[in-house]
């Protein structure tokens, strides 16, 4: 059992409460200062409030991306800080579900981007996005890309789920079910790891399998899983392809899946901090033979750093 950040930083004093606190609204503002200097990797955990068929609660992508960055935080506090989670994100194709809560694909956006400038702002260079709710990725894919171009601080975007394909030897011994399909929404992934974690609030009475309609059209275009899409998949509506909000295996679930998974995430999580930790940023070369003479057309670059060339004002 890992111990409490606090008590274990009574036992040692010499050791600031910035290199023991995992979480960031734990710390005060000198203490930040602490932590910027430690270089720590700021985990941006970001999820959404959704249906997840009629066995599973609301906040699915919340417990998962969550449970993960704290079990690394835990594993790891001396390089990272996890961050309060950005709780609703892009579900408007749920909508037809109740409970869903959707947020504005560009309020999101400009929401996830507010926080990452913020932080590059006070000093963290180094940030990980780590999404729960497969619609958000191809937004938060644009945020980190912008966080790269328009501050001096790096971003990187990946899925909790996506920690699983680092080592190839682990989904193929833990997935039970057909591919595509039995792993895409309250499936057999996303339930084990939730019942590993709150596993009181699931409904397991409840839980049955559900099929993507789509999916049993057998195209070689047009099919959705968790670890791949088809190359010429049509995302609609969810009611249009789902009775249940049900997308894949739930009743091959398991706790001791769930702890299987979640262990492999937390690992793989502390691997990828290791990496991003000490890499040196990538060097931007202008390769214009005369310097530009406007500047680019975004946002400003924060004071002090470079500019592209002597002559830019």
């Amino acid at each position: 059992m890992e111990p409490n950040p606090r008590s274990h930083h009574s036992r040692n004093p010499m050791k600031s409460r910035a290199e023991t606190e995992y979480r960031y609204e734990k710390l005060t503002w000198p203490e930040i200062n602490d932590a910027v200097d430690l270089g720590k990797v700021c985990i941006v955990p970001c999820g959404a409030v959704e249906q997840h068929g009629p066995h599973l609660p609301l906040d699915v992508d919340l417990v998962c991306p969550n449970g993960i960055a704290y079990g690394a935080g835990k594993a790891l506090p001396g390089k990272i800080l996890v961050l309060p989670i950005v709780a609703y994100g892009y579900t408007g194709h749920v909508m037809d579900f109740p409970g869903t809560i959707n947020n504005d694909f560009e309020h999101f956006m400009h929401h996830v981007l507010d926080i990452t400038r913020s932080l590059a702002y006070h000093g963290f260079k180094k940030i990980i996005l780590l999404n729960g709710h497969g619609s958000n990725m191809p937004n938060l894919d644009l945020v980190a890309r912008r966080t790269n171009l328009e501050t001096d601080a790096e971003c990187i975007l990946t899925g909790w789920w996506q920690l699983l394909t680092v080592d190839k030897d682990f989904l193929p011994n833990w997935r039970e079910s057909k591919f595509p399909g039995g792993c895409a929404h309250a499936c057999e992934l996303e339930t084990s790891l939730y019942l590993y974690l709150d596993e009181d609030n699931v409904r397991k009475d409840l839980i049955k399998n559900g099929d993507i309609s789509f999916n049993r059209e057998d195209s070689p275009f047009n099919f959705v899983d968790l670890f791949q899409q088809g190359p010429g998949t049509v995302v609609s509506w969810t009611s249009s392809y789902s009775d249940t909000g049900v997308l894949g295996e739930p009743e091959l679930a398991s706790v001791e899946k769930g702890r299987s998974a979640y262990e492999e995430a937390v690992k793989q999580l502390v691997e990828l901090v290791n990496y991003f930790h000490p890499r040196p940023k990538d060097v931007r070369k202008d390769r214009h033979r005369h310097s530009p003479t406007i500047p680019i057309g975004w946002k400003q670059r924060p004071v002090g750093e470079e500019r592209l060339s002597e002559g830019e004002s």
